[in-house]
């Protein structure tokens, strides 16, 4: 599901959320596979494990590099990024108290990919779009 137009222009952020969309979308094909439901809660797991692990680490990384080009829009994209650790942590309640239900994991999948989009298209692309105008071209490195 990852595309080039996704891209912000800040190479080792491209690659994490290139990371992020890649493993999203691993976890829509494995819950979408043809074959028994009880065989897909470990890659549920793996996933969500993956999600809190990745994600905090992506938005330290995120929110560093914001700071560290002195982001005008700092403090709302870090709220941001709060809300959804949380409803990552709401939605592994959900998946354990349901026995990790496959309807459940549906409604987590569509979550992570909307949210995901949306995130990246509206929210990252705005960090892009300030690092542009200050004439940069790529302040990040993939190190």
């Amino acid at each position: 599901m990852w595309k080039e137009s996704y891209r912000i222009g800040v190479a080792y952020i491209d690659l994490q959320h290139k990371e992020l969309f890649d493993r999203v979308t691993d976890f829509l094909q494995a819950i979408k596979e043809d074959t028994e439901w009880d065989n897909k809660i470990p890659r549920i797991k793996e996933t969500i494990d993956y999600m809190e692990f990745y994600i905090t680490e992506h938005f330290k990384d995120e929110e560093a590099y914001q700071l560290a080009i002195h982001y005008d829009q700092y403090e709302e994209h870090y709220k941001h990024h709060e809300v959804f650790k949380a409803d990552i942590a709401r939605m592994r309640e959900r998946l354990e108290s349901s026995d990790y239900s496959e309807d459940v994991a549906h409604v987590f999948g569509g979550k992570l990919i909307t949210w995901l989009i949306d995130h990246v298209t509206m929210e990252d692309q705005r960090i892009g779009d300030f690092v542009h105008s200050k004439g940069s071209h790529d302040e990040g490195t993939a190190d």
